[in-house]
């Protein structure tokens, strides 16, 4: 079952953004040849009447895409100038290289906004929900109902924002920065405990956030949007944290990485399964996002720069910096591949 909801996840997530290509893209009258969901072997093929693209599933389950004329096809002479994506206005070429990324981000908000309407909206701020006796959270004057807002002086916007700079902090003592329910301030040092669980090791504080939750149509429209900007911002952290050295390679995860997740989460419930869809869907749209040859916010930066500069880049040139991109992309997936297996089967 974890294979197929794997596969399901990505399939889905991958479906989603190449339709936003491929939707804009054939509204601006773009010749598309192809629309695949997967990577290497071709499964299954087919083609609608009357229309021009060719549908595939491919063998591996980690990608896809929409290809169309005017990005490398050798045949475009043998097509009308009007049908390539070049030919295309800037804004038509800007929508169509952005419209993956937005779809990505509306379907996360879309599936956070049900979970939130049949099973409330939890909040969004960092609050103690519970303390446990013989930990240092307990003994050092957190109070339930305290508001984290700090830690290390670094504000803490969110309770994803805080589990992020908890795991950056692992180990080490902590300044944390409590609001309380009379509206004071109390900055308080604490050292997590060192506990092992069925043979695992780990750090513990001794409190956990609360599970309250609000219930009806205006908090789930507030959560499904609140709830995607705190997942972007805390990716746009951890981002930062790799390009300063905070965080290592080692803590991120490719498909097997994933797989594991999948499987892990599966366990839970159903609803934590949608949830992680949506999770990986904003993964996914703000990877893209990023500025990096061959995803398409190298694309979107080679666009921005020729309307800087008031004419294109030479199309050779930028076939070249994203091949190069490309290979470095991939190079760096066999990386994170082997942090996997290491994490995943070498114990």
């Amino acid at each position: 079952m974890t294979i197929i909801y794997f596969i399901l996840i990505l399939g889905i997530t991958v479906m989603v953004h190449e339709f936003g290509h491929f939707l804009f893209a054939k509204k601006a009258g773009v010749h598309v040849y192809e629309f695949s969901i997967g990577m290497g072997p071709r499964l299954f093929k087919w083609n609608r009447k009357n229309d021009e693209t060719e549908y595939s599933i491919r063998l591996f389950p980690i990608g896809g895409y929409v290809q169309m004329a005017g990005e490398s096809n050798e045949d475009e002479d043998k097509l009308p100038k009007e049908k390539l994506m070049q030919s295309k206005t800037w804004w038509q070429r800007f929508l169509i290289i952005i419209a993956g990324i937005m779809f990505n981000f509306i379907m996360a908000i879309i599936i956070l906004f049900f979970i939130a309407l049949f099973n409330g909206s939890p909040k969004p701020n960092a609050y103690i929900g519970s303390l446990e006796e013989n930990y240092p959270a307990y003994s050092s004057g957190f109070r339930i109902g305290d508001e984290i807002v700090k830690v290390n002086g670094e504000k803490v916007s969110s309770s994803d924002i805080l589990l992020l700079k908890l795991e950056v902090n692992k180990g080490k003592e902590v300044t944390f920065t409590l609001k309380h329910e009379n509206g004071t301030l109390e900055d308080i040092k604490i050292k997590p405990k060192l506990v092992e669980v069925d043979g695992v090791k780990g750090y513990k504080y001794g409190f956990g956030l609360t599970n309250e939750v609000e219930t009806g149509l205006i908090s789930a429209i507030k959560y499904a949007f609140v709830k995607t900007f705190n997942l972007i911002h805390q990716m746009v952290l951890i981002i930062w944290y790799l390009c300063t050295g905070v965080l290592s390679l080692n803590t991120l995860s490719g498909p097997i990485g994933i797989f594991t997740v999948v499987g892990e989460t599966a366990k839970t419930g159903f609803v934590n399964l949608i949830f992680l869809l949506a999770f990986i869907s904003i993964n996914v749209g703000f990877m893209n996002l990023l500025p990096i040859p061959a995803f398409d916010g190298g694309r979107l930066l080679f666009l921005i720069i020729e309307k800087i500069k008031g004419s294109p880049i030479n199309s050779k040139v930028e076939n070249i910096i994203h091949s190069i991109g490309f290979i470095l992309l991939m190079l760096l997936m066999i990386v994170i591949t082997y942090n996997d297996i290491i994490r995943t089967f070498i114990k």
